[in-house]
């Protein structure tokens, strides 16, 4: 009922490993450049927040330094460049919290809108290379319409199922 041949299986397994070799060249290679690219990219506006908020820091320790320098002041007077430094200190390591969260949610939209171009650039490629594949075994090129429609389909049930 089936006949298997060496050779329609050896070309069946020599196509499977020229695609996976062929997609991880020119696939899986430029996408993980793109995400270490992305990741650098994160972890240097951390690195920029963190230092900002280490700096913050030093100049409250400093006021606080020049403050508890200054005890010949009134007691009034002390009690008020606290109240002010502890209200800038807040403001400060608020504001470089604020920075921190919107390069964080930043880079994450980033990083999201760059998977989904990515993921669309995908399919795009696998579906072409899905279709001129097929194109070639068949020997003939069906109606390409009709080939793109239903290797869209199935990648968005694969999609789906995911």
């Amino acid at each position: 009922m089936l006949d298997f041949s060496f050779w329609s299986i050896f070309w069946a397994v020599f196509n499977t490993v020229l695609l996976f070799v062929l997609l991880r060249i020119f696939l899986f290679k430029p996408l993980n450049k793109i995400k270490a690219d992305r990741t650098r990219t994160i972890q240097d506006n951390l690195d920029s927040a963190e230092k900002a908020k280490t700096e913050a820091e030093e100049l409250r320790q400093q006021y606080e330094n020049s403050i508890s320098d200054a005890k010949e002041e009134a007691n009034q007077i002390l009690i008020k460049a606290r109240e002010d430094a502890e209200a800038e200190r807040s403001a400060i390591i608020k504001k470089s919290q604020d920075e921190a969260d919107k390069i964080i949610a930043d880079a994450d939209k980033t990083i999201e809108n760059e998977r989904k171009r990515v993921l669309r650039q995908a399919q795009s490629e696998i579906a072409d290379l899905a279709i001129e594949a097929a194109s070639k075994i068949i020997g003939e090129n069906v109606d390409d319409e009709k080939n793109r429609r239903l290797v869209d389909k199935f990648l968005s049930e694969e999609e789906g199922k995911e």
